[in-house]
């Protein structure tokens, strides 16, 4: 508590009730996850207010319930400004009750999420990169339709899970808006064998239309791609991180899931080599070029926080741990891309995959290197970047008829 109130008389006042003796442990979590001092300030002022509302109304650590804590956060809604987060009180109480040293808070949405993924990976088999492709989209899913957190997955209907996808497919490319569809279908599959709900909905889910090979690979050009990387700060911490992550990115042609998962345990120095795991669980390893080696070392050496985290790029706002999943890195490189002035139709993390592809068959690498590289299993994918080889196009292409002669 010391770190955070000077004066000895607030922190008599602080103390008050019976949370008060459980106020330190709560102060040092704060502190040990990065949280800044005015937040924490705010989290364990909010947490003395509740212990002193517990003390009026002659209750202990014991009683709390579920409508104790909805009793005070409607009193307390009424009194003061701003109102008590719930997360917090839920943080506090798990932490003083069972000892954990980084209490997570599960909201109702989450443990679902939970439920699932567990399902999901044990009894299909399915990777775990495949789950943190769906999460986001499933997160999305239980707000629109209980935005409250009150969730009752026996009131979803047919209507909900159609005009989620109307809503959302059109925001997206036609793979992304297909991936919308399979992540809910597995889930809606998974929640009626559970009988959770007493209807297949995954039936009802609209198919997006998508042919193989109907579409051209989106890139940057590599005076673009510099572009970027030139906007990126690298006085700052922040800065840092994002430099390191985009030159992954751009250089090695890493995956954003790829890079999220990335642990500093996996990093030889001595010869140079990144050992990660990709897409579907399959272990990689490549050579770390030495300027991407040293935008890493710069980064952890002097912008990446303190943490016992093992993942090598850590968020910078509490709590300081790596990255939930793959859209904070396409959030990044969406802001690093507006930020450059950088036009371009697509703006997510695949982007510069599909620009060093580009780049490499301009230069006379062959398909079955690019494959490589990449780390395709089939070279039926790679197949698609035949058709940015616009040198090779000409040679084959037909006059057109009543055209330039």
């Amino acid at each position: 508590m010391h770190r955070f109130f000077d004066k000895p008389g607030t922190l008599q006042r602080l103390r008050r009730g019976p949370l008060g003796d459980h106020l330190d442990r709560y102060a040092d979590w704060l502190a040990q996850q990065g949280f800044c001092r005015a937040t924490a300030r705010l989290h364990l002022v909010q947490l003395a207010d509740f212990s002193r509302w517990l003390e009026k109304q002659r209750l202990t650590l014991d009683d709390i319930s579920r409508n104790v804590l909805e009793l005070f956060l409607e009193d307390r809604r009424r009194r003061i400004r701003p109102h008590a987060e719930r997360l917090t009180l839920q943080r506090f109480l798990r932490l003083v009750r069972t000892g954990a040293q980084a209490p997570p808070v599960v909201a109702p949405s989450r443990a679902i999420l939970e439920e699932f993924r567990k399902g999901y990976l044990e009894n299909r088999g399915a990777a775990a990169v495949t789950y943190l492709a769906f999460e986001p989209i499933l997160r999305q899913f239980l707000f629109d339709r209980f935005p409250d957190e009150k969730i009752d997955l026996t009131q979803l209907t047919a209507v909900d899970v159609v005009g989620f996808v109307r809503s959302h497919a059109f925001l997206h490319s036609p793979g992304r808006a297909r991936l919308l569809g399979t992540a809910l279908r597995a889930f809606l599959r998974f929640l009626f064998q559970q009988g959770k709900i007493t209807q297949d909905l995954a039936a009802v889910v609209p198919r997006v239309a998508m042919w193989q090979g109907s579409t051209v690979p989106k890139f940057l050009s590599p005076r673009q791609v510099h572009a970027v990387l030139a906007h990126c700060d690298r006085n700052t911490a922040i800065g840092k991180r994002n430099y390191a992550i985009l030159l992954l990115l751009s250089r090695m042609g890493l995956r954003a899931d790829e890079i999220v998962r990335l642990s500093l345990d996996k990093i030889d120095w001595d010869n140079g080599l990144l050992t990660f795991r990709g897409k579907g669980g399959h272990w990689s390893q490549m050579p770390l070029p030495v300027d991407v080696g040293q935008a890493i070392v710069d980064y952890l050496q002097h912008g990446r926080p303190a943490s016992s985290c093992r993942r090598v790029f850590l968020r910078h706002s509490a709590p300081k741990v790596g990255f939930a999943n793959s859209g904070a890195i396409s959030t990044l490189v969406r802001r690093a891309i507006i930020r450059a002035h950088v036009s371009s139709q697509r703006k997510g993390s695949h982007l510069f995959r599909h620009s060093l592809a580009t780049r490499m068959i301009q230069e006379g690498a062959s398909l079955q290197e690019i494959a490589e590289l990449l780390r395709h299993r089939s070279i039926e994918t790679t197949n698609l970047y035949a058709k940015v080889d616009f040198q090779a196009l000409r040679s084959i292409a037909l006059p057109w008829v009543g055209g330039a002669r």
